[in-house]
């Protein structure tokens, strides 16, 4: 009997699906196909790791961007560029917390979230509390990195801060969902003029797209 190979079901990371809502027309296809194709090879790479670290250091020893200036030192001379670009806006964004006493990590778990037919994975990258002197006392954020080029569209804000929101309480309760455009250090949070029923009606019907064109890429 011949050998069929499993179909691979449609599945894409919070950062592929909000990259894709943001494309129109033939790009579209092109992007989804790209998506299944490195799914298929299990194949990705993270370059910017080691900023994470990094941020992720400072914030929790209070070191006040130590960790952040030296951190493109660490990395291989390809990334260096990318670390000079990136790291300066970290350091902005870290400056903008305030007293590095008064803010810490918290920790957030991942979720799979269904979109219309459609599994996306939601990861933040970390989560922050804030202490009992700050002017944020007791609040939390649950904080996505963006980190390309360019910065990030109306699209990918919306689509990033809604998903996170839609599923805080297995990321981190009770905290607000934030996406921090990192080169130019601005943090986005959610429009309180924003309609849930409609942005959920929307990313449904992207999904739904996405899902077929999935279906009908041969890689």
């Amino acid at each position: 009997m011949p050998v069929t190979t499993p179909a691979i079901p449609p599945y894409a990371t919070m950062l592929g699906f909000t990259r894709y809502v943001t494309r129109t027309g033939p790009a579209k296809a092109t992007f989804v196909g790209g998506l299944r194709k490195a799914r298929e090879r299990r194949s990705g790479f993270n370059p910017h790791g080691q900023l994470v670290k990094a941020l992720k250091a400072d914030i929790a020893f209070r070191t006040g961007g130590s960790y952040l200036s030296g951190v493109t030192d660490l990395v291989k001379d390809r990334w260096k560029p990318l670390y000079d670009a990136v790291s300066t806006g970290a350091l902005v964004y870290l400056a903008s917390l305030g007293d590095p006493e008064q803010v810490g990590l918290a920790q957030t778990r991942d979720a799979l979230a269904s979109v219309g037919p459609l599994a996306v994975k939601i990861n933040p990258h970390f989560g922050l509390r804030y202490e009992s002197e700050s002017p944020k006392a007791g609040k939390r954020e649950a904080v996505r990195l963006h980190f390309d080029e360019a910065p990030p569209t109306p699209e990918a804000i919306t689509a990033t801060l809604h998903l996170m929101a839609r599923h805080m309480d297995q990321i981190l309760p009770n905290a607000e969902p934030v996406l921090v455009d990192l080169r130019r250090g601005v943090t986005h949070r959610i429009d309180p003029a924003a309609k849930p029923a409609d942005i959920e009606s929307w990313l449904a019907g992207e999904a739904a797209a996405f899902t077929a064109m999935w279906s009908t890429t041969v890689a």
